[in-house]
């Protein structure tokens, strides 16, 4: 299966049988990234978080009471 990052443009060939090709092939909502714009966020995102300043915004989880 040939997919195109979404960053960089790049092309690449994954195997029509892998978890990651049946993910973006029924699910049109996931995106493909190339494994050098992956590291690259996530080496960037390491550093900000180490610096102090960085929030992450997560969802509040709300326990419902039955």
């Amino acid at each position: 299966m040939r997919v195109k990052c979404v960053l960089c443009d790049q092309v690449d060939v994954i195997d029509d049988d892998s978890p990651l090709a049946k993910r973006l092939r029924n699910r049109p909502i996931h995106t493909y990234m190339c494994h050098e714009c992956h590291e690259r966020i996530t080496k960037r995102t390491n550093e900000r978080m180490n610096t102090g300043r960085f929030k992450l915004y997560r969802d509040q989880k709300s326990e419902k009471k039955w």
